[in-house]
């Protein structure tokens, strides 16, 4: 048998040998239970000033109680933060950045609370310190996913990666069941696409599959026992490894699929990843069996049908139109899903894409790969970089 790094490869030289890129990314990353506490002290040893706290207009109350613990009374707040980034309410948050003589950002919330940070931060470079309350896993990343005039387009740059992520177990204690069902299976999506990404690595396969059977085992006990600890702190640790993936490799048609469906119709970003995510390992089943059989391990059970049956156990929403997702827009995304399109382990086909998408949008269980006449093969190149 050959040795595990090399089962996990990326590519192999002409003599056999492993080859693959690693790079690792700078973030502080402080994990348990009532670790939030912390935020002072970090806010300190940045040599924080003048903090803006960030969060969507639910979390207000909340982020007035972040801007009151910060040493010397330094906070500032806006509460616009919205799904999808839109460019618009980062426009507003600047005029406060710029008024106030921001000099360090802060967000304690889901992942449209961190996409604006970042949003900031990529036009700032100011750092940032992030609280994550749910699972999304964009904390660990150097990208950034901003929407404008009904297009989501992605970026990576440096400036984007939080300078500080404080995992705080107790914050997840009360996130209802269906935000972490959602945004659970949105992290698995992270992990699914690492494992058959263009430049994956036998690092970040192994976070991979680990993160995977790590939110396979937790949401389902946390479905069943909102309040049980040790679920959510197995779930917040699959999530954060399911972050680094993100950050470190390169996304797939899942990815380009959610960014053109997100921008153009505004769906609620969990949960639409969850909806679309069983239905592209389909799509990829034959195209990437290493990937496939990684992901059989980590959830004990067939990989298309599993996350099926999973997403679908947890009482997930799997059907497109559900979320509001005209029909009729249906051949128009699998047109947009070929622009610009990111890598990935099969060839995108415009006819099988929109099977793909007719069978989320009715919330039918995927068609298998393996069962289609024309498998396909082959990658397509871009820019594959996804939030």
């Amino acid at each position: 048998m050959k040795p595990l790094y090399q089962q996990l490869h990326a590519g192999s030289g002409p003599d056999g040998a492993a080859q693959f890129v690693y790079a690792s990314h700078p973030s502080r990353v402080i994990f348990g239970a009532g670790t939030i506490g912390r935020l002072p002290e970090e806010v300190k040893r940045l040599g924080l000033s003048r903090v803006l706290v960030v969060s969507t207009p639910g979390q207000q109350h909340g982020a007035q109680k972040v801007a009151a613990a910060m040493p010397g009374r330094i906070g500032f707040i806006f509460s616009g933060a919205t799904m999808h980034t839109p460019v618009d309410v980062t426009e507003q948050a600047m005029e406060i950045v710029r008024a106030e003589r921001i000099d360090g950002l802060v967000a304690v919330g889901g992942g449209s609370t961190t996409g604006l940070a970042k949003a900031i931060a990529y036009r700032t470079d100011l750092p940032q310190i992030i609280g994550p309350t749910t699972y999304a896993g964009s904390e660990m990343t150097p990208i950034l996913g901003e929407t404008e005039n009904g297009i989501k387009v992605t970026v990576s740059d440096p400036k984007i990666l939080p300078e500080v992520v404080i995992y705080d177990v107790d914050l997840t204690m009360t996130l209802s069941v269906a935000i972490s069902v959602s945004s659970g299976m949105n992290a698995i999506a992270h992990a699914v696409e690492a494992l058959y990404s263009k430049d994956r690595n036998p690092i970040i396969s192994m976070f991979a599959e680990y993160a995977i059977a790590a939110l396979a085992r937790s949401l389902p006990a946390i479905f069943n026992n909102p309040s049980d600890v040790s679920a959510r702190t197995e779930a917040l640790y699959g999530a954060w490894l399911c972050g680094i993936c993100l950050g470190s490799v390169g996304m797939a048609l899942h990815h380009k699929l959610c960014h053109a469906l997100g921008g153009a119709f505004n769906l609620p970003h969990a949960e639409m990843h969850t909806a679309v995510l069983p239905h592209v390992v389909a799509y990829n089943e034959t195209a990437a069996p290493e990937a496939m059989q990684a992901i059989a391990r980590a959830l004990g059970t067939d990989p298309v049908d599993g996350l099926f049956e999973l997403a679908q156990g947890l009482n997930a929403t799997m059907a497109l139109r559900d979320f509001g997702m005209p029909e009729q827009e249906i051949d128009p995304i699998a047109e947009l899903a070929l622009k610009n399109a990111y890598p990935n382990p099969r060839a995108l086909e415009r006819d099988a894409i929109r099977e793909l998408l007719a069978a989320a949008w009715a919330g039918k269980r995927p068609e298998r790969a393996s069962k289609r006449k024309d498998d396909g093969s082959g990658a397509n190149s871009g820019n594959s970089r996804g939030s």
